[in-house]
């Protein structure tokens, strides 16, 4: 056999040894995908009482410093209507974002089927398949935390974001939204303590102003 039939040999064997690989990448994609769909859906129902909470603990407060500011005169009022209202925000947004959530994780067959879909997307298999087994490997507990860490070093096409977008499920755990969870729960987190805060200078202020 001359060079060229041996280097079509070659190639042959190349392109199907790829084939294969491919293929047993994207069943494992598969797998890893509804293995993942079960572990998220464990993680947010195990979340779902505790986010309700951090949710509801700064409400008082945060509804005390907007009465107090309404009520109150001058800058001190406007300062206090302005902290209460972006604190109602970041509330609002937080409880929005867990909503959707929760609503995403409803159906663990089709958001199975979007994670699939979702790390099909990426630009390289391996990336999937080790975004994949890191995400399903352990509790569920903290498995955000390791779901952005994890997204961290994938390799994502510039068009990869719009195609997700799509997705309306499986969005919520991958840039640029899983990013915009992380933001928003550690926003809420803070909110706890500074919302007493705020409220405790509130009511200090207008007890010395109506003195």
């Amino acid at each position: 056999m001359g060079w060229g039939g041996r280097a079509r040999d070659w190639g042959g064997r190349a392109n199907d040894a790829a084939h294969g690989l491919a293929q047993n990448i994207d069943d494992q994609t598969g797998e890893h995908g509804e293995r993942l769909a079960k572990v998220l859906v464990v993680a947010v129902r195990l979340l779902r009482i505790p986010t309700a909470i951090l949710w509801t603990v700064p409400l008082p407060f945060i509804a005390a410093c907007l009465v107090l500011g309404i009520v109150g005169e001058g800058w001190f009022g406007t300062v206090l209507i302005v902290a209460g209202a972006l604190m109602a925000s970041v509330s609002a947004l937080f409880w929005g974002r867990r909503r959707r959530i929760i609503r995403a994780v409803q159906e663990p067959e089709l958001l199975g089927g979007e994670l699939r879909t979702l790390f099909n997307l990426t630009s390289k298999f391996d990336d999937a398949s080790g975004t994949l087994r890191e995400l399903t490997a352990g509790d569920g507990w903290r498995v955000f935390g390791r779901l952005r860490a994890a997204w961290r070093g994938a390799s994502l096409p510039a068009q990869w974001v719009g195609q997700v977008a799509e997705l309306p499920r499986a969005r919520y755990f991958a840039p640029p939204k899983i990013g915009t969870t992380t933001t928003l729960t550690v926003a809420a987190l803070w909110l706890v303590p500074i919302s007493i805060v705020l409220a405790v200078f509130a009511v200090i202020g207008s007890i010395a102003g109506s003195l």
